[in-house]
């Protein structure tokens, strides 16, 4: 099989492998599903089906992805030579909705960490958050020395990670806000058995203001330093450490119910196979989960302009369904007030794999989020408080949002790509790639393969079913591809002034 068309609707079909001109293609078991291809078409590029004429609708998903710019025949390729985006900044939003049944899953069980305040880790690992960009030095100094936590817990301690960012001063307003609620988050994390906060001493995020922020935690798990009160910050800092060692090297994994699973679901480096393989794969397991009593976050907001109304006829009251319009419609004017179009995407790398528009790229990004209905909108930084579907706002920038999914509570990140990264989050990050070339190629950063869909080895249920298995084994202590080398970052989202 070498094209497969999405929808019974569509007029384009995509190219599970390379296609050379003149090649004669089935996509399906009639005559009229013969295609003789007039060009060249690349692994995840369309071909027109019939012919399409000029101001007419490019339908992919069963949704209207372009339009064609020229008359295009049957069988030529269907990219950016001849098709453009339909998007624009002003939508209409109707409240359609539609439910689906869930799968029926086996109960599920992973051995994870029950925290004292009823939170479950799928690691127990301290983390050193500096407050301000101007103690990264010593946060990365503090982890790099004091490593020997780690290999003297006899395995009760997963890590000791630092988390570098420029923030928390010279910033004003919302940035600064912002800036708070995002670190607080990350405090909060179940994933760290002990955090370290580490502060300057005269930055605009002051201690008191962090620790206001932050509200109430366990003084036990939740260590603070500023550095300019103390002469020696390393001394101290080392001290604190080996004190949330000792508390954190208390927990022991147990048997946790999959209900208490918080994952996030992201994609970056996509092609044209995103939308056919990894996401919807991923859907099938945010669906299996979701059954089972767990959550799943979905975010990326500017990669679902276009194909809003697909995921927003899923909000489960009309409550939500608003909570929704305002996020997107919030982003679009982000994009307006910095004089952007909000059809700025797909990036260089989506193009050559395959994606032409935004709406292309949207309806593909969108179908991570399965079949279940959305019970909460998530403004950035927020923590997740209901479980199942969740939509949390932030930007597609692969860093930014994944640290915002773990800031909302996810213990691990399920990150589909078709062209591959090495990058990690604070939380474990799952690497899927979309084809199996990738995953060959790229074994070191890849942690499972979608691609058996395209090469017809199993179907999208049955790679839901293996991408819960393997999840399970994440959150009882496999270690993830960036897990292994090190890959632990985070970015933080801004938008204003820098004093």
């Amino acid at each position: 099989m070498k094209l497969i068309r999405i929808n019974p609707e569509d007029n384009v079909a995509v190219a599970l492998e390379d296609i050379k001109k003149d090649e004669i293609c089935h996509v399906g078991s009639t005559l009229t599903d013969i295609v003789n291809t007039l060009d060249n078409i690349p692994r995840g590029h369309k071909i027109a089906l019939k012919d399409i004429a000029e101001g007419t609708t490019v339908i992919k998903y069963g949704s209207p992805i372009a339009i064609a710019t020229c008359d295009i025949k049957r069988g030529e390729w269907v990219h950016t030579h001849n098709v453009r985006t339909e998007l624009s900044e002003n939508t209409d939003y109707m409240y359609d909705h539609k439910t689906s049944d869930m799968p029926e899953v086996k109960p599920h069980s992973f051995m994870g960490y029950r925290r004292d305040d009823g939170q479950v880790g799928i690691r127990n690992e301290i983390w050193i958050i500096p407050i301000v960009g101007c103690v990264n030095d010593i946060a990365r100094e503090l982890a790099r020395s004091n490593q020997d936590l780690v290999s003297e817990s006899g395995g009760h301690i997963d890590g000791l990670y630092s988390f570098a960012h420029p923030y928390g001063c010279s910033q004003l307003g919302d940035d600064l806000a912002t800036t708070a609620k995002l670190l607080t988050s990350l405090v909060h994390h179940p994933n760290a058995g002990g955090v370290l906060c580490l502060s300057l001493g005269c930055e605009n995020l002051t201690q008191e203001m962090f620790r206001e922020a932050l509200g109430d935690c366990d003084e036990n798990r939740v260590r603070f330093l500023v550095c300019q009160d103390v002469s020696d910050e390393i001394e101290d800092g080392s001290k604190l450490l080996h004190e949330l060692a000792e508390y954190a090297g208390k927990s022991c994994r147990s048997e946790i119910p999959a209900s208490e699973l918080v994952v996030g679901m992201k994609c970056g480096g996509s092609d044209g196979l995103s939308g056919i393989t990894a996401n919807p794969a991923v859907g099938r397991f945010s669906d299996r989960l979701i059954a089972l009593g767990g959550t799943t976050i979905l975010t990326e907001v500017p990669e679902m302009f276009g194909a809003e109304n697909i995921l927003f006829s899923r909000c489960e009251n009309r409550a939500v369904f608003d909570k929704a319009v305002r996020m997107v419609n919030d982003f679009k004017k982000y994009f307006t007030a910095h004089g952007q179009v909000v059809y700025e995407n797909p990036s260089p790398g989506n193009k050559a794999g395959g994606i032409t528009t935004l709406e292309d790229k949207s309806c593909g990004c969108v179908q991570k989020g399965g079949n279940a209905q959305i019970v909460d909108i998530l403004e950035y930084g927020d923590r997740v408080i209901k479980k199942g579907l969740n939509v949390l706002s932030g930007p597609g920038n692969d860093l930014v949002s994944a640290t915002d999914l773990t800031a909302a509570g996810a213990q691990l990140i399920l990150f589909t790509t078709g062209r591959g990264t090495p990058f990690g989050a604070p939380a474990p990050t799952v690497k899927i790639s979309t084809n199996t070339a990738l995953y060959n190629k790229k074994n070191g950063w890849i942690d499972f393969n979608a691609g058996t869909i395209a090469d017809d080895e199993e179907t999208l249920d049955e790679a839901g079913n293996r991408l819960l298995e393997y999840v399970m084994k994440v959150a009882s202590g496999d270690e993830t591809k960036s897990e292994m080398h090190g890959c632990r970052d985070i970015a933080i989202f801004k938008d204003g002034v820098v004093l």
